[in-house]
């Protein structure tokens, strides 16, 4: 942040707007000092630029297309096989009962030789000649002969016939079986050589994980001597008001610096030359002291209170926050309700010049193609405070100039709503200067801008419990949750798993290739996931009731698909949705 000063001779001096110009003279700028934010765009985002990270992105997506890919391949290889399977466990059924059947009537004709023998010999047309007798006896017993002996062979004929056939079929179902099996086993062997190109591959990802996280570390530890330095300009600023005897007015008693402001107070020009509503300035010597509206002045202290804290998508605080929660939530609390997203804060914000800007001004950032994608607190013309996707926190970041949309001032109340610039021509929304990628982009970024499982160990939070980490605003909502789960059982939440690398994420899908997601795809990766014990591995106990009625309030859910009797059941999978 920067002084503002009348003249350009105090470009070194302590950041922020604590000076101001004459009466009507618009405010120049001095240049930066010790709380300048990092060159990098953004601060600590600007690791996001590096090349260490772009070649991550790349490989990682090689191999994550390349497993996605086999595992569609190797789920219906393995759908085949179960189903040749059961051919073939149906055709050696049909054998058995086939040879059943034969053996059945070969019984019976050996029961009809049985009794035959018992009666007198064997029949035959030999011993019934020579038993004499009628000769129509005689007629009658060997046309009774033949008849049971075709009986006979016809029905063992028969027997035989539909054995044979089932055999056929079951030495067709077998070659079925033979076949899918072999088609597994050459998807097996590519998977395996996939897995082996994804091990080589980790070992460069992880180099390149360590070079991103190294910077990230420098940058993170510039970033806290920016916002600590920023802040205690803030509270230097605000002693001087205090010194000064000058109490910020209520917004209201700037609305008219042209025609009447507190006694003592003068207008703040314009870079038009006019008086600047919503300000006004308390001359002394050698400079006169900015003063701003009491609620911007309460909003921009209470922005500086969450310097440092983590960004998430759809919070809203203490813990976390995104750029539009952020800015609502300050002025809110000040008196000044305004929209939670920055699209809607875009619509109301009344526009003042960029030549203009005070501390507290909304700045809204944007390109022509993704349109509106940002807003934050400007501090200075250059600077600006905000819940930063990039940056993955709330932090002092540059204000870039040329990406600036709109500035607007909430302490002149409301405009009539004004659409927001959304994107054109296929561009990709952006979202608290984010690109937000479509669920199904295998190059996507989420949170932090960190491709899954490859985020920075910097980036993340400790749980507390061996080497586990998560997301940071996960993290403080899981400890919230383990504390009230140790109060109602005695001990902490017990955890088998919680952020998982893209090396981890690879080994699992080596080991059950259908069941685990394709590397890069897990909310574990995101570290958004853990996998719980202690009880709540089984559902029906009272460990996992207890989390079904009350994770909730921490954020977690669990989710629909590993919910009982929706085909992958995982009683232990737990994920972070947010407050």
């Amino acid at each position: 942040m920067r002084l503002w000063s009348r003249s350009r001779t105090l470009r070194r001096a302590a950041p922020l707007a604590l000076v101001t110009a004459a009466v009507l003279v618009a405010l120049p700028l001095a240049g930066p000092a010790a709380a300048t934010p990092s060159d990098q765009p953004g601060g600590t985002s600007g690791v996001l630029d590096s090349e260490a990270l772009d070649r991550l992105q790349q490989r990682a997506a090689e191999v994550q297309a390349d497993l996605r890919q086999r595992q569609t391949e190797v789920a219906a290889a393995q759908q085949a096989l179960a189903d040749a399977q059961a051919d073939v466990d149906a055709a050696r059924a049909a054998v058995t009962a086939a040879e059943e059947e034969l053996a059945r009537h070969q019984d019976d004709v050996a029961r009809y030789a049985s009794a035959a023998y018992r009666d007198g010999g064997t029949l035959s047309p030999l011993s019934v000649l020579l038993s004499g007798g009628d000769p129509g006896d005689l007629a009658a017993a060997l046309g009774y002969l033949d008849a049971v002996d075709d009986h006979a062979a016809a029905v063992v004929t028969a027997a035989e016939r539909q054995r044979r056939t089932a055999v056929a079929e079951q030495a067709t179902a077998d070659a079925a079986l033979a076949e899918a099996q072999q088609r597994t086993d050459a998807l097996g062997a590519q998977v395996r050589d996939l897995e082996a190109a994804a091990d080589a591959v980790t070992g460069e990802l992880d180099a390149a994980l360590s070079d991103v996280d190294r910077q990230l570390s420098d940058l993170q530890q510039q970033q806290l001597d920016v916002n600590r330095q920023t802040a205690a300009n803030w509270r230097a600023y605000l002693d001087q008001l205090a010194a000064a005897g000058v109490a910020p007015p209520p917004a209201a008693d700037l609305l008219d610096p042209a025609g009447a402001l507190p006694p003592g107070l003068v207008p703040v020009g314009s870079a038009a030359g006019a008086a600047q509503r919503g300000a006004a300035q308390f001359p002394r010597e050698p400079t006169s002291l900015l003063v701003l509206p009491a609620e911007t002045v309460a909003a921009v202290t209470a922005a500086m209170d969450a310097l440092g804290r983590p960004y998430a998508p759809g919070t809203a605080g203490p813990d976390s926050w995104d750029c539009g929660s952020l800015v609502s939530t300050v002025y809110g609390r000040a008196g000044v309700p305004l929209p939670a997203d920055q699209a809607g804060l875009f619509a109301v914000t009344v526009p003042v010049d960029l030549a203009d800007v005070l501390p507290g001004d909304l700045v809204f950032l944007g390109t022509p193609e993704s349109g509106l994608g940002h807003v934050g607190i400007a501090l200075d013309r250059d600077t600006m405070l905000a819940a930063d996707a990039r940056a993955g926190a709330v932090v002092v970041r540059r204000l870039p100039a040329d990406e600036v949309l709109h500035v607007g001032r909430p302490s002149l109340g409301t405009r009539p709503e004004v659409p927001a610039p959304g994107p054109s021509d296929g561009a990709l929304r952006v979202e608290c200067g984010n690109t937000v990628y479509p669920p199904s982009s295998v190059e996507g970024r989420s949170w932090g801008g960190y491709p899954n499982g490859l985020i920075p160990p910097s980036a993340l939070c400790p749980l507390g419990v061996g080497g586990h980490s998560l997301r940071c605003d996960a993290a403080a909502a899981y400890r919230a949750m383990s504390g009230a789960f140790a109060a109602q059982f005695g001990e902490p939440i017990c955890i088998t798993d919680s952020y998982r690398t893209y090396a981890g994420q690879v080994r699992l899908y080596g080991e059950k290739p259908a069941l685990a997601a394709v590397p890069g795809t897990s909310n574990h990766g995101w570290g958004l996931a853990v996998d719980l014990c202690g009880g709540i591995q089984t559902f029906g106990t009272a460990q996992y009731a207890w989390m079904v009625a009350n994770a909730g309030r921490f954020g977690w859910l669990h989710p629909t698909w590993a919910d009982p009797g929706n085909g992958r059941e995982e009683p232990w999978h737990w994920e972070y949705a947010g407050s």
